[in-house]
């Protein structure tokens, strides 16, 4: 039996139909989780269903209390202007709550660690391995900083080094960055894309990975972000607990 607000998960949507197979499959996953939580998945572009196309059915069902949850790593442009403009236009039935975005999570970390490691890297080649932290790359500095601080969180738990990397909007790139590290006298390093799913700035991290030992997969529909969304979920819908929650 369903019990608390809905998850309406909002997604960028992309014409890559790896995006929206993603997206879905981890959907899938969250509900697995918590197969009580009605969970939904609204796109602010490129794939259907539109995020106000599901805000308008769940109102027609009479659906009152919405937890809207954006899948983004960093607090950028979407998760301050795009989604809440698209929030304000939801009927007015509907009681909103906007969770905060995914990043940055020890969960995350884990997640990103376990990745590299399914890409063959040896744990015990940690203290000798450089790591790019690469991510899309944004033109928000707050998004950008971000990055740097996990980058710099990473690397105290053990690694020779981490670097962060962007696709675009921001220097270095991946490829720069894996060289900075060969030049620091890291035995080997490691890319991880501190991207949710496959697109076009993830395929560009893969050819910046082209002289890198390891390349990691993206975080994708993995265990740690499906935890993540729910704490997120957690935290939004009980607001008293949100600082506890976090």
């Amino acid at each position: 039996m369903h019990s608390g607000p809905v998850l309406l998960v909002i997604a960028h949507g992309s014409r890559d139909p790896r995006h929206a197979a993603t997206v879905h499959a981890l959907v899938r996953r969250v509900r697995a989780l918590r197969p009580g939580l009605r969970v939904e998945t609204g796109f602010l572009d490129f794939n259907v269903p539109s995020v106000r196309g599901v805000l308008e059915s769940l109102a027609a069902e009479g659906v009152r209390d919405v937890v809207a949850l954006p899948l983004l790593l960093t607090r950028a442009f979407h998760a301050k202007s795009d989604i809440p403009a698209v929030l304000r236009q939801a009927p007015p039935g509907l009681r909103i709550r906007q969770a905060e975005v995914l990043g940055p999570s020890p969960l995350l970390l884990a997640g990103l660690e376990r990745r590299l490691y399914e890409a063959g890297l040896d744990p015990a080649d940690k203290s000798s391995t450089g790591v790019v932290l690469a991510s899309a790359g944004s033109s928000d500095p707050e998004a950008i900083a971000v990055i740097a601080d996990i980058a710099r969180e990473w690397r105290h738990t053990g690694w020779c080094a981490v670097r962060p990397a962007f696709a675009s909007a921001a220097l270095p790139r991946t490829e720069d960055a894996v060289r900075e590290l060969r030049a620091a006298g890291c035995r080997r390093v490691a890319v991880a894309p501190y991207v949710l799913a496959p697109g076009r700035l993830p395929d560009r991290i893969v050819r910046g990975a082209a002289e890198a030992d390891v390349l990691a997969g993206v975080l994708g529909p993995s265990h740690e972000v499906a935890l993540t969304l729910l704490r997120r979920y957690d935290a939004a819908g009980l607001p008293r607990l949100s600082a506890l929650g976090a």
